[in-house]
């Protein structure tokens, strides 16, 4: 059975995100229940790729670790490589590290291989969420240091936070939730209407 995607700015998809239910020191939601379902999945990838069209990159960076499920998804659609850019002391190669304050307020080191590209090479960059902004701020200053180009962020949404505006200001951004929707304005406000009748049955795979 083919299911209905709906509206590019209300897929059936984002109802499939999962409310926090652990308390204060974690995320608030948790999206990888699209991951789950294979139709869901797909579904969310097609909309990534769709929005970059146009948008040349010679190699995806994921960022750890979820990053990594959906920036090595969009690797292999479009027949790129995939560079994983680590939380610190998982490498055990050279790297270059940089600090950056995460969605929680803590302050976090990430590193990526040296050297991981050649000059030039252009990156799209990949988180699953961008709440504040740190850690793609982060992510950013890692490639630029050798002297990569930032082709474009993607994530499956990006909050509408103040340094995380001035991303989408200064780069290409792609988001599964479109800006100016009804699922971003519930996402600024860190919660969903689609969590009342949340059912973690719904994501099972068929």
């Amino acid at each position: 059975m083919t299911q209905d995607k709906g509206p590019r700015d209300d897929r059936w998809y984002f109802k499939l995100m999962s409310p926090n239910t652990k308390g204060p020191k974690f995320a608030w939601l948790d999206p990888t229940s699209i991951y789950i379902n294979q139709r869901a999945f797909q579904d969310l990838l097609a909309d990534l790729l769709a929005d970059l069209d146009g948008v040349e990159f010679d190699v995806v960076g994921g960022l750890d670790a979820m990053g990594f499920v959906l920036g090595a998804a969009l690797a292999a659609r479009r027949d790129v490589g995939f560079l994983p850019i680590r939380k610190v002391g998982k490498l055990c190669v050279d790297t270059d590290k940089v600090s950056f304050t995460n969605y929680s307020g803590r302050t976090q080191d990430m590193e990526m291989r040296l050297p991981a590209f050649a000059p030039g090479t252009r990156v799209l960059l990949v988180d699953q969420w961008i709440e504040t902004g740190g850690t793609m701020e982060g992510a950013i200053d890692l490639v630029t240091r050798q002297k990569g180009v930032v082709a474009g962020l993607v994530a499956i949404a990006m909050e509408d936070t103040p340094r995380a505006s001035v991303l989408r200001d200064t780069h290409t951004v792609v988001t599964a939730i479109q800006p100016a929707t009804k699922w971003q304005e519930e996402c600024n406000e860190q919660t969903l209407s689609s969590f009342a009748s949340y059912d973690a049955r719904d994501a099972f795979p068929i």
